[in-house]
């Protein structure tokens, strides 16, 4: 996908972070936007600056982890637009501490997110993309947690590596199909975004009336610090992953140097070996057992 102009990009999560960066970038290139949040404080704000700046759009506050929101999103975004070229199916959330202290509604609330908001995503775009026969391109954010699994990030490693097999086999499916529909991967590692204070949009439903344990505390200043010291900031996530869509090119990495690690992984699997540790080229984080 080459041509922007006046074409759709649907966008989630598009009140901060990555989303927000992707509706700006999308917006200059004279594109239509239907954009969705949980926050409809903040994705108010986003569409009030894209649409001072000339850019049509359409603003939804969605749960993408229910299909209805989902679904409602398209019908708005078709009933206003008529099309749908380019998906960013980016919502996230994160959560952390040692895995079998999470309770059911915390693997609820991050796996309806960051899994099933890219499932109810997939299913419900990509058949109006198909049925369209016309170049489109779909985007889902993972990260560099669906490539890894470091330790205390059980939670947010599960729902990545769900989004990872999910985007490549959607690749295969639609390559053996002959589909005009690229897809592109997108694995970031610590960013400056709002993601360490996602607890901010968990619903009511979902919330945890139990105190947090002494991981999940760790986990949540851990998290603070390392997204706030990223040195890759979100607009130039969203530059490089526009420039993937241009190219067609699959695999988002926005931080190359966490492929050592990756390339780690994949040596343990293939010489059967117990895990490395994750972060064994980063000494000062890494787990050295007393």
């Amino acid at each position: 996908m080459k041509d922007f102009a006046g074409r759709v990009a649907v966008v989630t999560g598009a009140g901060s972070g990555f989303g927000r960066e992707f509706a700006r970038i999308a917006a200059g290139l004279g594109m239509r936007l239907a954009l969705a949040d949980i926050q409809p404080q903040a994705l108010a704000a986003t569409a009030d600056e894209l649409r001072a700046q000339g850019a049509q759009v359409l603003a939804e506050t969605v749960d993408v982890s229910r299909a209805a929101d989902v679904e409602r999103l398209a019908q708005r975004t078709l009933d206003a637009f008529g099309a749908v070229h380019l998906l960013f199916n980016n919502a996230g959330v994160a959560a952390g501490g040692l895995v079998w202290e999470h309770s059911v509604k915390d693997w609820e609330w991050v796996l309806g997110v960051n899994l099933w908001g890219v499932i109810h995503g997939v299913r419900t775009f990509v058949p109006i993309m198909l049925a369209q026969g016309d170049d489109c391109h779909v985007v889902n954010t993972a990260s560099v947690a669906g490539l890894l699994s470091p330790q205390m990030m059980g939670i947010y490693n599960v729902s990545k590596h769900g989004v990872v097999t999910l985007t490549e086999t959607l690749y295969q499916d639609l390559r053996v199909t002959g589909a005009r529909i690229g897809v592109s991967l997108l694995c970031p590692a610590f960013v400056p975004t709002g993601i360490a204070q996602s607890h901010r949009n968990r619903p009511e439903t979902l919330r945890e009336t139990t105190a947090p344990t002494a991981s999940m505390l760790a986990s949540q200043k851990a998290s603070e610090k390392a997204v706030a010291s990223g040195r890759i900031s979100a607009d130039a996530v969203a530059q490089q992953t526009f420039e993937a869509i241009r190219e067609n090119r699959f695999y988002v990495i926005t931080h190359p140097k966490i492929l050592a690690s990756v390339e780690l992984r994949l040596q343990d699997v293939v010489a059967q070996r117990n895990p490395s540790d994750p972060f064994s080229f980063k000494p000062d984080v890494a787990h050295r057992p007393e």
